[in-house]
């Protein structure tokens, strides 16, 4: 069971497009998932035995790229923003991809249901960096998250973090090098990952673009 934490996400007032609101209504039945989603994950990519978990997707473009590029592996892609979700719900339709599903709920109650060794790989890609200090308790990746991370991590598997936040990078190093069951991983294993939006801002604004990739001990 999930501990109660200080949510890591604010559900801000946005205004939905008609088409995402369609796509909410009409989409998410077809391509959403149902908290709890399988704790194993294969259920829901029959015939996909890699599967992929990423937290916080935003408006979903690099999670789009990353599973049309890998149509054999299973992406969970979670997100709690409505126009976020709606928006990449539209673009599934458009490509019509089979490999990715999207479940709109808290990624911190997902993590604790997930079963132990069953994801390949997760991705956090610039998620909300809290700045202020007396809001950094609010931040996704805390050390008892990210065990949670490490428990369900298969050997070999891999946590991808990209941040434009360098205290929070050093944050989650420091607890990542903690953890005896992680390394950090070799750069030939380190996956593509398209531009987001996020990151673009983060350039625009003069902040470096750090990455953490991390994998799972195999012993």
């Amino acid at each position: 069971m999930f501990p109660r934490t200080v949510r890591s996400f604010v559900i801000r007032a946005a205004r939905l497009t008609p088409g995402q609101k369609r796509a909410l209504d009409e989409l998410y039945p077809v391509y959403g998932v149902v908290f709890p989603p399988s704790p194993d994950l294969a259920a829901l990519f029959p015939g996909l035995s890699r599967h992929v978990v990423e937290i916080g997707f935003g408006n979903g473009h690099a999670t789009l790229e990353i599973a049309a590029a890998d149509p054999s592996t299973g992406f969970l892609g979670i997100e709690v923003h409505p126009p976020g979700v709606g928006h990449l719900l539209m673009k599934l339709q458009e490509r019509g991809l089979t490999n990715l599903r999207v479940l709109r709920h808290d990624a911190i109650e997902v993590i604790y249901s997930l079963a132990s060794e069953s994801v390949d790989a997760f991705h956090v890609f610039f998620p909300d960096p809290w700045p202020k200090k007396k809001h950094n308790k609010r931040r996704l990746l805390q050390a008892p998250v990210l065990a949670e991370l490490a428990r369900s991590l298969k050997p070999r598997g891999l946590f991808y973090l990209a941040t434009d936040w360098e205290q929070y990078a050093d944050e989650v190093n420091a607890s990542l090098l903690s953890m005896a069951n992680l390394l950090p991983a070799p750069q030939a294993v380190v996956p593509h990952r398209p531009t987001t939006r996020f990151e673009a801002r983060g350039v625009a604004e003069g902040r470096p673009i750090l990455e953490l990739v991390y994998q799972k001990r195999s012993d």
